[in-house]
C-alpha cells in the first residue's frame, strides 16, 4: 500500500466519523451556544473560556448525533435521505460508534467540568440524555408530536453558552432556548413534509403521515404565528433593542410568507424553501441579538 493510499484511506475514515456527528446540525447548534456565551456578558468574554465551552459542547452534540446514528441505523436503511451514513453502509461498525460517542462525549464532559464549570457539563449532559435516549429512543418512534417534545433538548444550546459565561441561566437565556423551541416545529414538518414518502417508509410516525398533510400544513402556520410572537419577547423585556427588533420583523415577515404558502398552495419546492429559510432565519435572528447586544440602538 503506497503512502498516498494510506493517506486517502485514514481521510476517508476521519469524513466517516465527521459524519456520525452530523456536522451542520451541530455547527447551527454550537454557533447558537456562542450567541448565548456573548450575551451572558456586557464585555467580551474571556476568548480561552469560550474556546473551551465551545469544543466541550461540541463534543457532546457530536457524541448526542452519533448515538443516533446507531440507535436509527435500520430506520436510515429504509430513507434515501440516509441511506448513505456510514452505520448504513457497513463502513463504521455498531462497537466503533459506541466507543467513538463514548470517547468524544467524555471527553467533552472532562472540558466542560474543568475548563469551564459544573453546571455546564451537568446542563449538556442532561441534553444529551435529553435527545440520544429520550427523544430519539423513546418519543421519536412513539408520537407525532415527538419533534414537539423532543425539540426542548434541542432548543438548549443558547442556556449551555450562558451557564459557560455567568455560570447561571437566568430568565434571558431561557427567552432564547424557548425561541429554539417554538422554532423547532416548522422547521422540522416542512422537511417531514417534502420528505414525506421516506418517513413513510421509515415506519417513524411523523405528522404528515399519520394526521395528514392538511393537518400539517395547517400546525405549521400556527407555529409560524407563535414564532413571530416569541421572538418579539426580548425586546419586549428590554434583553434587545431597535436594531434586533427590525430585524425580527423583517425574517419573520418572510417566515410567515413561507408558512402561508404551505397553507394554501403547498408544493413540494415551497416545503424545501422554507425548511431552507429556517435555519438562514435562525441564524440571522441570533446574529442580530449578538449585534444589537453590543451596539444598541
Amino acid at each position: 500500500m503506497t503512502t498516498q493510499t494510506r493517506a486517502h484511506k485514514w481521510t476517508n475514515r476521519i469524513a466517516q466519523y465527521w459524519a456520525l456527528t452530523k456536522p451542520r446540525v451541530t455547527q447551527l447548534a454550537v454557533f447558537c451556544a456562542i450567541i448565548g456565551m456573548f450575551l451572558a456578558s456586557d464585555e467580551l468574554p474571556p476568548w480561552r473560556a469560550v474556546g473551551a465551552a465551545t469544543v466541550g459542547i461540541w463534543l457532546l452534540a457530536g457524541a448526542a448525533f452519533a448515538v443516533n446514528c446507531l440507535a436509527e441505523r435500520e430506520i436510515d436503511a429504509r430513507m434515501a435521505r440516509t441511506a448513505r451514513r456510514p452505520m448504513v453502509t457497513g463502513d463504521i461498525s455498531v462497537k466503533q460508534t459506541a466507543l467513538f460517542a463514548a470517547l468524544i462525549g467524555g471527553a467533552g464532559m472532562w472540558i466542560l467540568y474543568s475548563q469551564v464549570n459544573p453546571l455546564t457539563m451537568w446542563l449538556t449532559f442532561v441534553t444529551f440524555v435529553g435527545y440520544a435516549v429520550i427523544y430519539t429512543m423513546i418519543l421519536k418512534p412513539a408520537t407525532p408530536q415527538n419533534i414537539v417534545i423532543g425539540g426542548l433538548s434541542g432548543a438548549m444550546p443558547p442556556a449551555l453558552g450562558w451557564a459557560a459565561m455567568a455560570n447561571d441561566v437566568p430568565m434571558q437565556a431561557w427567552l432564547l432556548v424557548l425561541i429554539i423551541f417554538v422554532w423547532t416545529p416548522p422547521h422540522f414538518w416542512a422537511l417531514a413534509m417534502y420528505r414525506r414518502h421516506d418517513y413513510a417508509k421509515s415506519g417513524l410516525p411523523m405528522l404528515p403521515i399519520t394526521h395528514g398533510m392538511k393537518f400539517t400544513q395547517f400546525h405549521v402556520l400556527l407555529y409560524s404565528i407563535a414564532l413571530t410572537a416569541t421572538t418579539l419577547l426580548p425586546f419586549a423585556v428590554r434583553m434587545s433593542g431597535l436594531i434586533y427588533l427590525a430585524a425580527a420583523a423583517v425574517l419573520n415577515v418572510i417566515f410567515l410568507r413561507h408558512a402561508w404558502k404551505i397553507y394554501r398552495h403547498y408544493t413540494d419546492l415551497i416545503a424545501r424553501k422554507a425548511f431552507t429559510y429556517s435555519i438562514i432565519y435562525l441564524f440571522l435572528l441570533f446574529a442580530a441579538l449578538l449585534a444589537d447586544h453590543y451596539f444598541k440602538v
